[in-house]
């Protein structure tokens, strides 16, 4: 049996002798195709689970209403709530100064990672706790 020798030249190889080439290797080329594809995936997934939620919750009462249970489950009863929309304010108020300590903290004092996440957590947890505060405060106010 003979062996054929075949004259493979590798990109460091062509870098040595001063040429350029564009060919990418199997697993050079797997991060840009996923960097493309994932955000698209992620998009079209979750569009097809609010779908099938909105479906199934659309058979869900049909079968209630055949069935002659009171639909009073699917009724708001409060007017407005804001709690959701409070809650998510003041927690990326928390996570975007959390954000300015923990550059404040890395360009200070060199912590680099450490800083950012500490001080993303604690502010995060000011932020929910203020919201509980004026949740709180809503509630005693509409409830007198």
């Amino acid at each position: 049996m003979k062996y054929i020798r075949r004259n493979v030249t590798t990109t460091a190889s062509l870098r040595q002798r001063g040429k350029t080439t564009t060919v990418m290797e199997s697993h050079e080329i797997i991060i840009p195709v996923l960097g493309i594809l994932l955000p698209i995936i992620i998009t079209l997934a979750a569009f097809v689970m609010i779908v099938y939620l909105r479906k199934y919750e659309n058979v869900e009462r049909m079968s209630m209403i055949e069935k002659g249970v009171a639909l009073d489950l699917f009724i708001n009863k409060e007017k407005f709530y804001t709690g959701w929309t409070v809650r998510w304010s003041f927690l990326l108020i928390g996570i975007g100064i959390g954000f300015l300590i923990g550059y404040w903290l890395d360009s200070a004092f060199g912590m680099e990672e450490v800083g950012y996440f500490a001080s993303l957590f604690i502010c995060g947890g000011i932020g929910l706790g203020s919201s509980y505060y004026v949740e709180e405060k809503q509630r005693k106010k509409e409830s007198k």
